[in-house]
């Protein structure tokens, strides 16, 4: 069946059902194919790592530092029981999940999984795609004999999480929390409960410098921790760029984590990575707190 595409012709719309089959093997979308099919997802594996698109909103043509560094990183999470499932497209939708044991987050639980993302773009929002990917990450946890799934979240909707008002419908609800508004959210599946690590909780750090710890998880993180760089040399503020790239490391943060922390005063600010705008407002409330 021909997809039901804006401005579709008389002449294609008698094209055979051969046509459209060929017409997406090309690279034409589940989005673009049109409502009447399935959407088609696949999951990320050794074997077609190196030619998937891996990023929500990175669609550079060329090789991208971030997503290469993410690319490269996935790579060894797979190995470890690391999911990563997307629409067979260079944009859509995917939800990224793994054990908790070895999600590099300072979360801890017996045999939970652990999601870092659920993301739906805005041009296929309404069409279940959020849903289908929450319900496979679901069973693919019960299929595993596991004991639920958590996330980060936020007493207010942080940009850079998943959106928690959706996975509350699914019964997630707030097992644990950390100062400044943070949750853990989890669906438990046999009474138990997954917990911040107690250093998570601390949310202070020794210096007094703007710092931000950051992993290769998030593509975007890159390019964060080049306009923190540049910006602050701009401003001769010194920021150090703490890398976090091991479990270990990920696992006794002084903070919660997905992928980004910013620390300033030796007080944890936020996990959501900024804008330009953003981090101007920062460093000029800063240099006004200090001129006081």
């Amino acid at each position: 069946m021909q997809p039901k595409l804006r401005g579709i012709s008389e002449i294609e719309r008698c094209l055979p059902p051969s046509f459209w089959i060929w017409y997406d093997e090309i690279g034409i979308t589940t989005l673009q194919r049109g409502m009447d099919m399935e959407p088609i997802f696949l999951n990320l594996t050794q074997e077609n790592l190196e030619r998937e698109h891996l990023c929500c909103l990175i669609c550079a043509q060329k090789p991208h530092f971030g997503v290469e560094a993410k690319r490269e990183w996935l790579a060894q999470r797979l190995k470890e029981g690391h999911v990563f499932r997307k629409l067979d497209s260079d944009k859509g939708a995917f939800i990224e999940y793994a054990p908790l044991e070895t999600a590099w987050v300072p979360a801890e639980g017996d045999n939970y999984l652990y999601i870092y993302c659920l993301w739906v773009s805005s041009e296929c929002k309404g069409k279940g795609l959020g849903r289908q990917l929450m319900e496979y990450c679901l069973a693919d946890a019960r299929t595993k004999g596991k004991s639920g799934v958590c996330m980060l979240g936020a007493e207010e909707q942080k940009v850079w999480l998943s959106d928690q008002s959706f996975a509350k419908k699914y019964g997630f609800e707030t097992v644990d929390a950390a100062p400044g508004g943070y949750e853990l959210l989890a669906l438990s599946f046999d009474g138990t409960r997954p917990r911040f690590a107690e250093s998570a909780k601390r949310q202070e750090i020794e210096s007094r410098e703007l710092t931000v710890y950051y992993s290769p998880q998030c593509p975007y993180v890159h390019q964060s921790v080049e306009l923190l760089r540049k910006t602050c040399l701009e401003e001769g503020v010194d920021c150090p760029l703490i890398a976090v790239d091991t479990l270990e490391k990920a696992k006794t943060l002084p903070c919660v984590f997905n992928n980004w922390a910013l620390f300033d005063e030796g007080r944890f600010v936020t996990v959501n990575l900024p804008d330009a705008a953003a981090l101007r407002r920062l460093l000029t409330k800063r240099g006004t707190d200090h001129a006081h």
